[in-house]
């Protein structure tokens, strides 16, 4: 299976999407003000200890108080903050655990009253982004992901991916993790360490107890509310998680972002270096990839199957809801039940989808089409694990009700990604009242005009709508042709479905907008000082 990663960075962040066979299976948007990413560890206070929750409320600096359970504190609570403590207090405090002494590990039936008290600085790790009304979610099992190992501090066990089945690899693993690893660090082998050499495993160790290092280093000068260790951004964590021999290439449209990626995957994977491309052309490069298309009809309420079918998706605060419809689909199958079962196995493939392309987490009810026969009800529910297998996020699927439902939990670890699919008129602004949008033809024209004659622009794009694209190119003597005849002067035009119908833009050769020097307004174009006779 080819992978193609494209992001596309800007001021305001990254657009991260994953291309699979062509299409967009995962999309994620990095806000770079954004904090409280997933992994994120912080120096934090605690603010209330709830007997009634068996939690304590955490201050990490967000602006409500983030959510720590008894359950999310570990076994080895009470020596994470005996360190902490230390480490606070005593600048000599080593960031190795080599002669730290281990406290004894908390029941795990106990009360948060008798582990934590009001006040007290505490290390967390962030494992929910805030969402909605809700803080944070934190845990105290402190991890520290890398490409192939997680580091688990305060701990000398030493885990095997369930993924990695040969018994003989688990064991050469475990050997070989147990005599590099340093002492009171356990380690989790993640499934990507299959078959890996001694060193590529040991550098990667190195790596992460060097990020430990440094972390601890910040946290000796550190303020409650600091950030003491921060998690890859999105971009990264992806590359780390999920790249391989699949992996076709890692597209970028900034110089900035090319040099980053190309750094970082030299780092983890040197032999990927060369699957970093920049895009260099003038179109945007969602647009020219297809991939703005696709994020145009993906996320609406209806969503289109190959065969004719269609999804609903409604979301609510509790769950969300996902009915199949079996639309105009063409009845070549012999039977009603044939028809069923062809369109649900379609809307396996795409519910599937859209969980991972949405990050929709939470409890999902899924409404297939009635089948009677057992059979083939057992064949959707065996189709749907598979199709969820490549998923990252935890997942628990039940099999089909009596009803012909589908129950499933997908873990919900940030924000679900909305995109809105519904545009306001470009027009009316939402008013429902326009002026004359045929208008809109002679405007481009009239400031067409303006900058050839007026401010001699040479070597001119027109950025514009698709619709209105089509219009000045369609003809054996196109609009387009018309005004090379008259100007000598070709004007290269570009589509944008980003832009509104009525929207549009004018660039020099050096893909700057061209300002209009003069203040005249819409209605002036109109006036006879600005148009120019057609003979």
């Amino acid at each position: 299976m080819s992978n193609e990663l494209f992001i596309s960075s800007s001021q305001s962040g990254d657009r991260i999407a994953l291309i699979q066979e062509k299409r967009l299976v995962e999309y994620q948007f990095e806000d770079h003000t954004r904090k409280f990413n997933v992994g994120d560890i912080y120096l934090g206070t605690v603010r209330k200890v709830v007997p009634g929750l068996n939690a304590a409320f955490i201050d990490v600096g967000y602006e409500k108080d983030a959510f720590l359970h008894y359950f999310d504190l570990g076994p080895k609570i009470k020596s994470l903050t005996k360190f902490t403590k230390n480490a606070i207090t005593s600048a000599s405090t080593p960031a190795l655990l080599k002669k730290f002494e281990l406290e004894a590990e908390i029941k795990k039936d106990g009360k948060v009253s008798q582990v934590l008290e009001k006040g007290n600085p505490i290390l967390v790790q962030v494992v929910k982004e805030p969402i909605s009304t809700k803080g944070p979610r934190l845990s105290c099992e402190i991890s520290l992901a890398g490409r192939y190992l997680v580091l688990v501090p305060f701990s000398n066990v030493v885990s095997v991916s369930k993924k990695i089945t040969d018994k003989e690899e688990r064991q050469r693993l475990v050997r070989l993790i147990s005599s590099i690893r340093p002492e009171n660090f356990g380690v989790i082998i993640r499934t990507v360490a299959s078959n890996k050499e001694v060193a590529e495993l040991d550098k990667d160790l190195r790596n992460l107890v060097k990020t430990w290092e440094d972390g601890i280093a910040i946290l000796k000068k550190a303020r409650p509310r600091d950030l003491i260790i921060g998690e890859l951004d999105r971009t990264s964590s992806i590359l780390r998680d999920m790249l391989n021999e699949s992996f076709d290439s890692i597209n970028v449209d900034t110089k900035e972002l090319y040099d980053d990626l190309r750094s970082y995957i030299k780092n983890i994977a040197p032999d990927k270096e060369r699957l970093v491309k920049l895009h260099q052309g003038k179109t945007k490069m969602f647009e020219s990839t297809g991939v703005e298309k696709q994020l145009k009809t993906l996320f609406g309420k209806s969503v289109s199957l190959s065969g004719g079918g269609y999804l609903i998706i409604e979301h609510t605060e509790a769950l969300h809801v996902i009915d199949v419809n079996s639309g105009n689909k063409s009845n070549n199958e012999t039977s009603q039940e044939e028809t069923a079962l062809h369109t649900n196995l379609e809307a396996c493939r795409e519910v599937a989808r859209q969980l991972r392309l949405r990050d929709m987490g939470g409890i999902i009810v899924v409404d297939f089409i009635d089948m009677k026969n057992l059979d083939n009800r057992k064949v959707i529910y065996e189709r749907m694990k598979l199709e969820m297998k490549d998923d990252r996020s935890k997942n628990v699927i039940l099999p089909l009700s009596k009803f012909g439902l589908m129950q499933i939990t997908r873990e919900r670890v940030r924000p679900q990604t909305n995109l809105i699919t519904m545009e306001v008129c470009p027009t009316c602004n939402g008013t429902g009242k326009i002026s004359a949008s045929i208008a809109i033809t002679d405007q481009i024209e009239h400031k067409l005009d303006y900058i050839i004659t007026k401010q001699n622009e040479k070597n001119i794009t027109l950025v514009l709508h698709p619709y209105i694209y089509a219009y000045f190119t369609t003809g054996y003597i196109s609009k387009r042709t018309k005004w090379f005849f008259k100007y000598f002067r070709w004007v290269k035009l570009r589509t944008d479905s980003s832009l509104g119908l009525t929207e549009f833009k004018f660039l020099d050769e050096g893909a700057q907008n061209i300002d209009m020097e003069s203040e005249a307004t819409t209605e002036d174009y109109r006036s006879e000082e600005y148009i120019t006779s057609e003979k």
